[in-house]
């Protein structure tokens, strides 16, 4: 818990002087836009709202209400529920994807996630992996126009990163670079 207080911290008021005394392993990612202030104000407001929600985790319709509308945009649509009675056909599923072609592939695991898939690795709740996350928001900047860069807090290398990969995504960002 006291992780995440740091990084609301961090979010909402930028690096303090605690910070400098620890020693975390840091990744950097860089990526490029616009208006690079922007999306890190952009991915700073959509993380604040997901990471202060400790208590009851709100159901996923009232998601769209607190988080900022652009992210919840740009999200894919939920998947339709099966019909009453009929379970998901995971075989029919696995089928299609088989079928698809390595680019197809690789185009749909990179295009939008669906809001709830986002939200699931900062649920703390038996359903979500909010108590397992492997990185966690350190500080962020721009340094030259066009481009700006996001360093998070990992467990190591290499770490979950899609989630953080959708947040800067969703919020404006191209182009992401784990290299440095």
């Amino acid at each position: 818990m006291e992780i995440i207080k740091g990084e609301l911290r961090r979010l909402q008021s930028g690096l303090g002087a605690d910070d400098g005394r620890q020693q975390p392993f840091l990744v950097r990612v860089r990526f490029t836009a616009e208006d690079p202030a922007r999306v890190i104000t952009n991915a700073r407001a959509v993380l604040a709202c997901a990471v202060q929600q400790t208590g009851d985790w709100p159901a996923l319709e009232r998601w769209s209400e607190l988080l900022p509308t652009g992210f919840v945009q740009r999200c894919a649509p939920e998947p339709a529920e099966p019909e009453p009675g009929r379970p998901f056909d995971a075989e029919a599923w696995l089928q299609k994807w088989r079928a698809m072609t390595p680019k197809q592939k690789s185009a749909f695991s990179q295009g939008p996630w669906t809001l709830s898939g986002w939200l699931y690795y900062f649920d703390p709740t038996d359903e979500g992996m909010g108590d397992d996350r492997s990185w966690w928001w350190w500080d962020a900047g721009s340094d030259e126009p066009g481009n700006g860069w996001v360093e998070v807090a990992t467990t190591g290398w290499p770490f979950g990163s899609g989630s953080l990969s959708w947040l800067m995504k969703a919020s404006g960002g191209r182009d992401l670079d784990y290299g440095s």
